[in-house]
C-alpha cells in the first residue's frame, strides 16, 4: 500500500494568506526553517495499482494533482487516477476541492456519512451544485464497522470509526455533534495485511479509537495544535484546541502521551498542521521533542509505503 501525502496543513494552508504569525512571516522571509504546505489530503492505492482513493478534496487539489504526476496517468484523452473520493468530514478545507473535479464527465463516486451528506447538501450545498456539472454518485459510509471497498481500487478495504470532534460551522448541529460528523479510517491492504489509521480531525481518543491506532502499522492523525491554548494565547481566537475538536500534541492527555502507549513498531505521523503550530519550525524545541519520540511531521509530497 502506498499513501501519498498531497497536503499536510490545516485550513488555510501554510503560510496562511493573511497571517503574520512567527511561522508564516518566517517562511516568507526565510528566517524560519520550515516548508510551505497545502491543505490536508492523501491519496491511497495498492502497491501494484494505478488508481486509488482520494481522502478529502482540499481547495488546493489542482495544485496537488499537478505536483503528483501519478494522479494524471494520461491513458486517455481525459483521465485521472482518482477512482473515488472519501470525505472524513464536511469541513471547507476537506470538501471545497470537489468543485475542482466537476469536469469529470461522469458522476463523481463519493463516500461520506449521512451527517456529512446533509451538511454538503444544505449548510454548504456542494453536492447540489455538482448536480449541475458531473453529478455525484454518493455511497453511504456505515458507522458500525462494516468494511467497504471502492470500485476500481482492488486490494484495499476501508472501515470507518466515528470520532469525537466538531462538524463544520455551517452544520445545523455544530454545537451538538452527532455520530458521523467526523470519522477516522482504518485502511487495510488485503494482500499484505498492512493497515494505516487516518484521522486528520481528532478531538478525543476513545477506547475504540485507541484500539484502532494500536492495531495499525502506521498512523496519520491530527497534528493541528501543539498546545490546547495555542490560538487564545496568540490572540487569534477565544476557543481552545479541544473547543474546536482537536486534541493538542502536548500537555496532559495530549497526543504525545497517547502515542507513548502504542506498540514500539507503530509509525507515528502528524497531519493537518495549523500554521501557528511551532512543530513547523524544523529547528524548534517542539520539533526536537517529536523527533526524540519518533514522531514524524507530515509534509507535502511525502510517500508512506507499507
Amino acid at each position: 500500500m502506498r499513501i501519498s501525502v498531497l497536503g499536510s496543513a490545516a485550513g488555510g494552508g501554510f503560510p496562511q494568506w493573511n497571517c503574520n504569525c512567527r511561522n508564516c512571516a518566517g517562511v516568507r522571509s526565510g528566517s524560519v526553517r520550515c516548508k510551505p504546505r497545502t491543505q490536508s489530503s492523501i491519496f491511497v492505492r495498492a502497491d501494484d495499482a494505478s488508481d486509488g482513493v482520494l481522502f478529502n478534496a482540499s481547495p488546493d487539489i489542482l495544485e496537488q494533482i499537478r505536483a503528483r504526476p501519478e494522479l494524471q496517468p494520461a491513458r486517455a484523452l481525459r483521465d485521472t487516477a482518482i477512482a473515488g473520493v472519501v470525505l472524513m468530514d464536511g469541513q471547507v478545507d476537506h470538501a471545497t476541492g470537489l468543485f475542482m473535479l466537476r469536469e469529470r464527465g461522469s458522476p463523481l463516486p463519493l463516500w461520506c456519512t449521512d451527517p456529512v451528506a446533509e451538511d454538503l447538501s444544505q449548510g454548504n450545498p456542494i453536492l447540489r451544485v455538482l448536480g449541475h456539472y458531473c453529478g455525484v454518485e454518493r455511497h453511504r459510509i456505515e458507522l458500525d464497522g462494516t468494511p467497504f471497498s471502492v470500485a476500481g481500487v482492488p486490494g484495499l478495504r476501508f472501515r470507518a470509526l466515528p470520532l469525537s470532534s466538531k462538524p463544520a460551522p455551517y452544520s445545523p448541529h455544530r454545537e451538538d455533534p452527532v455520530e458521523g460528523d467526523n470519522i477516522g479510517m482504518l485502511i487495510s491492504d488485503e494482500k499484505t495485511g498492512a493497515t494505516v489509521f487516518y484521522a486528520p480531525g481528532l478531538g478525543a481518543i476513545t477506547p475504540p479509537v485507541f484500539d484502532a491506532m494500536a492495531s495499525a502499522d502506521a498512523l496519520l492523525v491530527d497534528g493541528t495544535f501543539w498546545t490546547d491554548d495555542e490560538m487564545p494565547r496568540l490572540g487569534l481566537s477565544k476557543k481552545t484546541a479541544r473547543d474546536i475538536g482537536h486534541l493538542p500534541q502536548s500537555g496532559p492527555g495530549g497526543m504525545m502521551e497517547w502515542f507513548a502507549k502504542l506498540p514500539s513498531h507503530t509509525r507515528r505521523c502528524l497531519i493537518h498542521i495549523n500554521n501557528t503550530n511551532p512543530i513547523l519550525d524544523e529547528d524548534s524545541e517542539e520539533r526536537a521533542a517529536l523527533t526524540a519520540a519518533r514522531i514524524e511531521v507530515c509534509e507535502d509530497g511525502m510517500l508512506i509505503q507499507l
